[in-house]
């Protein structure tokens, strides 16, 4: 019989965890450093799951055979190193429910457009009536997946690189890393290196018969494979077509896919506006392609796929400014993205907690199209310094009712206001979801 396992942190990530250990007769202590949201609370309560708030037992976990890290617990934490310290395997939510299933698993990471191409992916797949679970890193955790649902077929899931610093044994059948940008950096001694090599352990495992989609044009991800060639094949995607890809737009920017010699496939129209939305389409094409999803399918469901809330979401137009709600643009190149998708005059909402953030890339863009910046966090001074004397107006606001009305007086008809942050949202909101919804609720107040 199995020893008991520990669980450290209880989010989305440790509850679900908690709930597969459950389901699976497992003997496990549970613990976290914080108060429990209500929603988790009832959840254990209801379930009969006992959870220790306010520390980690460190005599517990050493009785543990291993341990299942939530995310959110920096690599850093000291209960992590007295576990590592002790000879006892750390393991991500990933890998422990990755181990209680047999279905083809589609992983997905990158900078941005993971959680778009996460969503677009499944919704090709169900669209094909294939039996499929869409979760990681949004929605439902995995092991939630597992714990409270049929077991499908496919599971099509969002990784991030926090979920991927351990993992060990996790082998996805197909694996897509978007791209690289500088993100999240704080949590690797702020190198690039070492967030790319945490992303790249999700495909570590991948044997011959499995797939891993790239893109070709990114090089961070084109060095970095070429150092460590995958042991599967690989297929990439591109703007333009070069000698590596498999997917590329044509000069009239149809999406073009040929995964054989044989067979070119081509795709006129898509729901999802702009160059990012275009690899992501992309990527997710490939996917469902390898999984013998017939073309007149992906073409239909590329056509019907609805955009994602908090990310270049329609937030309404008054007086004829238009509102976008991007509030999932947490680094720079999410905002790039966003800002090259808009050719009309932007007014941009711009801020929060800065990640190491190098604004250069975006200089181009803001003299080009920003006509005004509103910063929107508790400190401003990096976004000030860096735009002043680029745009006409820059100001600043810790409020968010104040930041979408100073917006909306700097604007007239045809603008565009972008909340697009390029930061984290936790120095004001509970997260990024939060700062969208504000936004939103005020757009609709004026």
């Amino acid at each position: 019989m199995a020893q008991k396992i520990g669980i450290l942190g209880a989010g989305e990530s440790g509850v679900g965890a908690a709930l597969l250990a459950k389901k699976q007769g497992l003997d496990f202590y549970f613990s976290d450093l914080n108060p429990l949201a209500e929603k988790f609370r009832e959840e254990l309560d209801n379930n009969q799951i006992e959870c220790e708030i306010g520390k980690h037992d460190i005599q517990q976990l050493l009785t543990c055979e291993y341990v299942v890290k939530s995310p959110g617990i920096p690599n850093k934490a000291p209960i992590v190193k007295a576990i590592e310290q002790a000879g006892i395997p750390i393991m991500s939510e990933i890998e422990f429910a990755g181990r209680y299933t047999t279905a083809k698993i589609v992983a997905i990471t990158g900078s941005n457009g993971k959680t778009t191409t996460t969503a677009l992916t499944g919704h090709l797949l169900k669209k094909a009536g294939l039996s499929v679970g869409v979760g990681g890193n949004i929605g439902k955790s995995f092991a939630r997946l597992l714990a409270e649902e049929e077991e499908k077929d496919i599971y099509v899931l969002e990784i991030s690189s926090f979920q991927c610093d351990h993992l060990i044994n996790f082998r996805p059948h197909i694996a897509v890393i978007t791209n690289f940008s500088p993100d999240h950096l704080d949590r690797y001694n702020y190198e690039m290196e070492q967030y790319v090599a945490a992303k790249f352990k999700l495909i570590k495992n991948m044997q011959a018969s499995d797939y891993f989609i790239y893109n070709t044009e990114d090089e961070w991800t084109t060095k970095t494979m070429a150092q460590y060639p995958p042991n599967c094949k690989c297929l990439g995607f591109s703007t333009h077509k070069n000698n590596q890809s498999q997917a590329w737009l044509d000069e009239n920017n149809h999406l073009i896919l040929s995964l054989d010699n044989n067979e070119i496939m081509k795709f006129e129209e898509r729901s999802l506006p702009g160059t990012h939305n275009a690899q992501n389409s992309m990527a997710s094409s490939m996917a469902a392609r390898l999984l013998q999803v017939r073309k007149e399918s992906i073409r239909e469901s590329l056509m019907n796929f609805d955009s994602l809330e908090h990310r270049l979401e329609p937030a309404g137009t008054i007086r004829g400014i238009h509102f976008i709600n991007d509030s999932k643009a947490t680094n720079v190149n999410a905002t790039w993205y966003a800002l090259e998708s808009v050719s009309k005059p932007i007014i941009w909402i711009a801020g929060g907690v800065d990640k190491g953030n190098d604004y250069t890339e975006l200089i181009p863009l803001i003299e080009k199209k920003v006509k005004a910046i509103v910063c929107l966090g508790i400190d401003n001074k990096k976004l000030m310094d860096e735009f002043t004397g680029r745009v006409k107006v820059i100001t600043e606001t810790r409020d968010m009712e104040k930041a979408v009305k100073m917006a909306f007086s700097l604007g007239q008809k045809g603008d565009t206001v972008m909340l697009s942050p390029a930061c984290a949202s936790f120095d004001l909101f509970s997260n990024y979801e939060d700062r969208g919804q504000q936004f939103k609720y005020w757009v609709r107040q004026l």
